[in-house]
């Protein structure tokens, strides 16, 4: 059984640590046991990183002893996704071929966290390469499969698995994951818990894994949208060693947050392939933002968003790992389907890349004037509940497998994030996704806020 503080909020551990109720040491160390047994056991760990927390957690402590407060992150234990670099710690990414790999230097988050106050206490599991060679396979780590905390035979999502998992399971108060399709509200979705994807180039991605460099986005999973914020606070804003990132103001609490007064859009056939307790869930939910905000049908524009985000990553993924391909350690890869897509990938003739570049830029344009009319977009996150690890990924088959913008919205770098919105009757989480225009993080996390205020859905806790 896992030590009960960690399954409070962060303000709640701040305020624990300030009244020395607790110790950034006992947190630290709980937070290592629990990796240890629970988070093995959902094989959401990739390292322990016994010997670097334990040096955050003392250092923390001698600060707050002296009375130096660094902010709300201070003494906090977190996991980082392993495509992160991290020193003292491999970096595997996920894959056998870079099991032995690791860096000298941190992720430019990982910095920021560590100048925070927060702990590094892990690196936690993640699907192989983030998922850009195709995977159809729910085992496709060295890990092995993710398990879901609601159900151990359930999967986790991905590619941040293991940071959904471990957050879940209140193992840790918060983890990084990344996204360059998904792989930060998926997990989020199937795992019961909150996660942001900022707007591209609101993080610095610098020391972390590129997939496709023009779509990656790094971003925090908690448990509550305010614990969002409150990361992303302090790993947001523009980096000399990442000259994709931007300098943009970004302040949570935001000096004038709103609670009511929004104005949302809801998508006309949103529940279009979307399972049905999803859709009485989402329905449910859009009667209680309905008690703060005006809510209005909107037709969405019939664009190849999807096709040219998946040929975009395909692209310069085989890009990013082509010499993984030419010297053939794709074989390695755990998941079947891996070994073989990154060839197919390479020989994407450079016409259909370009023709997907021009469609984003249409794509940008088309939903930057959409969502500069609203607050948020409203929707499912997924369409379905966390799938049985027996199943295979057929993207085909299901057309809403993320938010109904879920395309768009990532190929166009908006922001989005997805909180609970209940439970389907097998006991399985469901999830509500708000996307909004590039840079307005702070309204999204506003309106999550003011949801969780009204609903205690971010409060239920998985039986594993």
């Amino acid at each position: 059984m896992t030590n009960p503080l960690l399954g409070l909020s962060i303000g709640e551990l701040g305020q624990k640590l300030r009244s020395g109720e607790t110790k950034p040491t006992i947190l630290a160390r709980a937070a290592m046991d629990a990796l240890d047994s629970n988070g093995r056991g959902l094989n959401a760990v990739a390292t322990i990183m016994e010997e670097r927390g334990m040096r955050e957690a003392e250092r923390a402590e001698r600060e707050m002893a002296a009375g130096h407060y660094r902010g709300p992150l201070h003494g906090i234990p977190w996991g980082a996704k392993d495509l992160l670099a991290a020193v003292g710690a491999p970096t595997t990414w996920g894959a056998t071929p870079f099991r032995n790999q690791s860096f000298e230097y941190d992720a430019t988050v990982v910095k920021r966290l560590e100048q925070a106050g927060a702990v590094l206490v892990a690196k936690l599991a993640m699907v192989e390469l983030a998922g850009g060679m195709g995977y159809e396979e729910l085992d496709a780590a060295w890990t092995g499969p993710g398990r879901n905390p609601w159900n151990p035979d359930a999967w986790a999502g991905g590619s941040s698995s293991g940071s959904g998992a471990a957050v879940a399971a209140r193992l840790l108060p918060f983890a990084i994951g990344s996204e360059t399709f998904g792989s930060i509200v998926t997990p989020a979705s199937y795992c019961g818990i909150s996660g942001l994807r900022p707007t591209y180039g609101r993080v610095s991605r610098y020391g972390a894994m590129a997939l496709s460099w023009t779509l990656d986005k790094l971003g925090p999973l908690c448990r509550t949208a305010e614990d969002c914020g409150l990361v992303l606070n302090a790993i947001a804003g523009a980096d000399e060693n990442d000259l994709t990132s931007v300098q943009r103001s970004f302040q949570y609490p935001a000096v004038h947050q709103r609670h009511h007064g929004f104005r949302l859009a809801v998508p006309v056939g949103w529940d279009r392939g979307t399972d049905p307790e999803v859709v009485s869930n989402l329905n449910e939910s859009l009667e209680t933002l309905s008690e703060f905000a005006t809510i209005e049908e909107i037709h969405l524009p019939d664009m190849p968003a999807s096709q040219a985000a998946r040929i975009i990553i395909a692209a310069e993924g085989a890009s990013a790992f082509e010499d993984l391909i030419v010297h053939g350690q794709v074989m390695q890869l755990q998941a079947p389907s891996c070994r073989v897509k990154p060839h197919v990938y390479a020989t994407i003739p450079a016409s259909d890349y370009l023709r997907a570049t021009r469609v984003r830029r249409q794509v940008s344009v088309v939903y930057d004037r959409i969502t500069s009319q609203y607050d948020a977009i409203v929707g499912p996150t997924t369409g379905n509940v966390a799938p049985l690890l027996t199943s295979t990924l057929d993207r085909s088959s299901r057309p809403t497998t993320s938010a109904p913008i879920g395309a768009p919205g990532n190929l166009a770098g908006l922001p989005a994030i997805a909180v609970p919105n209940g439970l389907e009757g097998s006991g399985m989480p469901t999830s509500l996704q708000f996307t909004g225009r590039a840079w307005n993080e702070s309204r999204l996390l506003s309106l999550a806020k003011e949801y969780q205020a009204r609903t205690n859905h971010h409060e239920n806790v998985p039986p594993v």
